[in-house]
């Protein structure tokens, strides 16, 4: 019986990922409960410093990250920590839309000189 690569390269693809199939956990992870004592934000503000974060990191990895955008994701974070859901609200609203717009003006003609 004659194998070629392609047929050996499709049963090893095939195999690595029934393998990793069996090795998926059966249940999501969940996040820590909060320890007593520490302050807890609602879902939404969770949620909306979630998607900041998400925005924020794109944003860096693009080099469109206004150093505004880092200064109001530090404080939603810091609000975050201190338990006000409405901060955390606002300022990870800000942090979003500062990262949308600086990488809105990566589009935008350079003004260097040529």
């Amino acid at each position: 019986m004659k194998f070629n690569l392609a047929s050996t390269m499709a049963c090893v693809c095939l195999v690595a990922t029934l393998a990793a199939c069996g090795q998926t956990p059966d249940k999501p992870a969940q996040a820590p409960a909060p320890q007593p004592g520490q302050p807890v934000i609602s879902v939404a503000a969770s949620q909306s410093l979630a998607r900041a974060e998400a925005d924020v990191t794109k944003a860096r990895g693009k080099f469109g990250l206004w150093t505004s955008t880092e200064n109001a994701f530090a404080k939603a974070r810091e609000a975050a920590r201190a338990g006000d859901s409405a901060e955390v609200l606002r300022q990870a609203g800000i942090a979003s839309e500062l990262a949308r717009l600086g990488m809105e003006q990566l589009h935008y003609p350079s003004t260097a000189p040529r």
